[in-house]
């Protein structure tokens, strides 16, 4: 058994000592300066900016289509770009922007369009998908929905006889 153990300390002595070449000596210089700066700009995310982030359209009736436009602007120090513009449900439309990289500074705007379908206070989320740092951005849009005067009105059930 200790020569077992002594045979095994020797091999490990072996193979821990076999290895001499300088590790740094391997590093090259212009591969640190380059991964160097390219750590410094992956932080350097684009930053989106609106001019607002909620829009109310006040009272609308039923049915009644309107729209807003969402003003944006690149304060990052990097290209921005959307990916993807969606609504929380098929009754608001998001449409017109760019897909093309916005470069820092530069602006750029989207449409939403809401259909006016609901009863009372309406409220939609708009999420954008750029490469910004969190990914994805939200607006709002609201509206408080009136019944249409001049809609025809649904015809109520016949309360059904109770039975005794």
């Amino acid at each position: 058994m200790k020569k077992v153990v002594l045979v095994l300390s020797a091999i490990c002595m072996v193979a821990f000592t076999s290895c001499k070449e300088d590790a740094a000596a391997a590093i090259d210089d212009s591969k640190v300066a380059a991964a160097a700066d390219r750590d410094a700009n992956a932080s350097n995310f684009p930053v989106i900016q609106f001019d607002k982030v909620d829009h109310d359209f006040g009272e609308i009736l039923a049915g009644t289509n309107v729209e807003t436009v969402f003003n944006y602007t690149n304060t990052g120090k990097s290209p921005l770009v959307i990916t993807d513009i969606k609504s929380s449900c098929g009754c608001t439309i998001p449409k017109d922007w760019t897909r093309e990289p916005l470069a820092p500074g530069a602006s750029g705007s989207f449409t939403v369009k809401f259909n006016g379908k609901g009863a009372n206070k309406v409220s939609k989320t708009v999420t954008v998908t750029a490469n910004t740092e969190k990914g994805r951005e939200t607006v709002r849009i609201s509206a408080f929905v009136k019944p249409d005067p001049n809609a025809p009105k649904k015809a109520v059930p016949a309360a059904s006889p109770v039975i005794k």
